[in-house]
């Protein structure tokens, strides 16, 4: 089993006249790392999916210059 380097953080809370200093684990980089990913793909694919409803409305309406609006700032969501 892999060995892990365990970090402590110290903070001191509180005034300077009786603080306390707090020891705070550190959470490891692969564990930062997958949830800063999965957020990642959270938040991308509820923004597409955002505006995909949004340029369905438009196209509803027949509303031309807001598709034309949503259809720039969709490009990017493209390339996949």
């Amino acid at each position: 089993m892999k060995k892990h380097k365990v970090v402590y953080k110290l903070s001191v809370f509180g005034n300077r006249k009786g603080s306390k200093i707090v020891a705070k684990r550190e959470i490891p980089f692969e564990i930062k790392l997958a949830a800063k990913l999965i957020l990642d793909d959270l938040c991308f694919s509820w923004n597409k999916t955002h505006l995909e409803t949004k340029i369905n409305e438009s196209i509803d309406k027949m509303d031309k210059e807001g598709f034309m609006i949503l259809s720039k700032q969709y490009q990017p969501y493209t390339w996949e």
